[in-house]
């Protein structure tokens, strides 16, 4: 058990680090927290006007939690799983992170990265679907919820039922998180890919 709560604790602090608030506030942006949706991550950053903060914001919470799996997943000789813990751990590092008073973004880039370190295959189906989502809708928003809800779907057709259970609340949660982005989607307010606020 002590090995899972190492996993889970590395993973969390990764996850933790707000590439978004760092990269805006070096660059002299206005403080993430104060416009847009207040999110620290790469869509509100992208409100900013900086294509290249928001790009790189994007690599950086996607990294962090590959890097959190893999380097965990090295040491796990037996298969056991530690890597799926530092894939919660990240993820939920990101969405609440300790130095921001457990106020951080939304999840998609670091669940997107959690799947590239644990199943690479169902990581591309997720930027597949994001893609196609986001070019239709304009929604960054709404393309993170279908390729959300489609990543436990496609991980157990990949035969990955362990990684499905653990998607399916990664899932559950980050749709908790846009809860407010789905009431704007409804009402047709919610800000589309690229427009400021």
């Amino acid at each position: 058990m002590f090995v899972f709560l190492v996993a889970f604790l590395f993973g969390y602090l990764c996850g933790s680090i707000p590439f978004g608030l760092i990269l805006t506030q070096r660059a002299g942006t206005p403080d993430l927290r104060q416009i847009g949706s207040g999110n620290i991550g790469a869509t509100n950053v992208l409100r900013t006007g900086r294509k290249d903060l928001a790009a790189l914001t994007l690599v950086c919470d996607a990294l962090k939690g590959a890097l959190a799996v893999s380097i965990v997943a090295a040491f796990d000789t037996d298969a056991s799983g530690l890597g799926a813990m530092a894939a919660l751990g990240a993820f939920l590092g990101h969405v609440f992170p300790v130095w921001l008073r457990f106020k951080g973004g939304k999840g998609v880039a670091t669940f997107f990265g959690c799947l590239i370190g644990l199943d690479w295959i169902a990581a591309i189906a997720f930027a597949g679907i994001w893609l196609v989502m986001a070019y239709v809708t304009r929604y960054s928003s709404a393309a993170a919820l279908a390729a959300s809800a489609a990543a436990p779907i496609v991980l157990l057709v990949l035969g990955r039922s362990d990684l499905a259970v653990l998607f399916v609340w990664l899932t559950a949660i980050l749709w908790f998180m846009h809860r407010a982005n789905i009431l704007r989607i409804v009402k047709g307010t919610e800000a589309r890919i690229g427009q400021k606020s």
